[in-house]
């Protein structure tokens, strides 16, 4: 059973897949780690790296009595560490790094850690890495990266929710970086720590989403339980330099004509705010803002001659194309183009496309060279926009009826990768 309390995803109310909601899941679908652990033990800590000076705070929570020690490796090499006596269950200290090697987008790098409190020994890493969000850009440790991202819902064809192994879960960043793109929004569910150390690794930038759809968000106390669980997910997933920016929401449309309840968005906005000052927060993607670091926008016009005419107002004009004015107000934020495209091929052989259940956003595309026309005239609008800080792609894969992935379902090769590539890699605006 469930109420508006209890957010679903994009598993389908119905019975049977449609649109863009999907089969329904059940039971433990990410895999559960149990620990033994001493009696004096390291519950929880977090990195504040400082590129500045070559720093890194690490702050413990701790359970039991001891000394806290950290001592920090690159390449096998020691390059810091430092011990400190604890009074009560936290404890914190900087490291001062001999060597500085900053994180970086499409290389990674990471520092491996060793944590030591009493006889509780933990292995762990982090990455040199700052985000800041200026009026024009997201700069990572300082210079402006645009966002070529990639929608990402993590569902697969056997496993649904749960990727068959360890490298399925690696291999998506690998296939989408093949195509060009420097990032993901992890789109209406939690990823697993394993795909975000993934990112860290290969360099990738990924958005912390939560799976919304299923609360009545006109009603303030839909947040009863979806708050705690984001409080959750932040405490869990912090440490990650790939990990750019939170987005709880996702398209707050009206519910059976109720708006949505502005305060909640607010109070979910501010605690998040609240629990990680590092990163920017986008309050609900798409529709309706109403209190967010970045105005990002949802738009699936397949005219890729009006789509340009609506956004280059933003730079000519400073002007925001918006679809719903009545509803939100653009106030000079940053903006991004966080869905977009979503093309459809409708293929002749009717065994490579189920006319009957295939679902996409717009008409389809009729030929190879329609759908790349169409791509490279929407893609390049966004990248050669000033104004533009970045834009999501919908999407990685087809996803059961859904097909305008930029590859099959099973990760089967659907487009050139070479062509999206170079329509996707090239120099932004805000890049020159």
């Amino acid at each position: 059973t469930r109420d508006y309390h209890q957010a679903r995803g994009k598993q389908s109310e119905l019975f049977y897949s449609h649109g863009c909601d999907y089969t329904r899941t059940t039971g433990i679908w990410q895999t559960v780690y149990m620990e033994f652990c001493p009696e004096s033990y390291i519950k929880n800590v977090k990195y504040y790296p400082n590129i500045a000076d070559g720093t890194v705070t690490i702050t413990a929570d701790l359970c039991g009595s001891g000394d806290f020690s950290a001592k920090a490796f690159w390449d096998g090499k020691e390059v810091g560490s430092k011990a400190v006596k604890t009074y009560g269950q936290t404890a914190t200290l900087t490291l001062d790094l001999a060597e500085k090697h900053l994180w970086e987008v499409g290389k990674g790098g990471l520092y491996e850690l060793t944590l030591t409190f009493g006889d509780d020994v933990v292995t762990s890493f982090f990455g040199l890495r700052e985000v800041k969000l200026t009026d024009n850009a997201v700069e990572i440790n300082g210079e402006p990266v645009f966002q070529r991202l990639i929608l990402d819902q993590g569902f697969y064809p056997d496993g649904i929710y749960t990727a068959p192994t360890k490298e399925a879960l690696k291999n998506d960043i690998i296939l989408s970086m093949k195509a060009g793109f420097n990032g993901a929004r992890l789109h209406q569910k939690v990823f697993e720590p394993l795909f975000l150390h993934y990112c860290d690794e290969l360099g990738y930038i990924v958005w912390g989403e939560h799976g919304n759809w299923g609360l009545d968000w006109s009603k303030f106390d839909s947040i009863r339980y979806f708050l705690l669980e984001i409080e959750e997910e932040i405490e869990r997933d912090f440490n990650h330099p790939a990990l750019i920016g939170w987005c709880p929401y996702n398209e707050t449309w009206d519910i059976d004509g109720r708006k949505q309840d502005d305060d909640s968005l607010r109070v979910v906005y501010r605690t998040v705010k609240a629990m990680d000052k590092t990163r920017p927060c986008i309050d609900t993607s798409g529709n309706f803002h109403v209190e967010t670091d970045i105005f990002d926008v949802h738009d699936y016009e397949q005219d890729y001659h009006i789509f340009k005419e609506n956004y280059d107002k933003l730079f000519k004009e400073n002007s925001l194309y918006d679809r719903f004015p009545e509803k939100q107000q653009w106030k000079g934020e940053p903006v991004f183009m966080s869905e977009y495209g979503g093309i459809r091929i409708e293929l002749k052989d009717p065994a490579e496309n189920d006319h009957k259940k295939a679902w996409g956003y717009g008409n389809a595309a009729t030929s190879y060279e329609e759908f790349y026309e169409r791509y490279a005239g929407l893609t390049d609008t966004l990248l050669d926009n000033p104004r533009m800080i970045g834009f999501c792609y919908t999407q990685l894969t087809d996803v059961e009826q859904e097909l305008n992935g930029i590859y099959y379902y099973d990760r089967t090769e659907k487009f050139d990768s070479e062509i999206l590539y170079k329509i996707n890699s090239r120099k932004a605006a805000i890049e020159k």
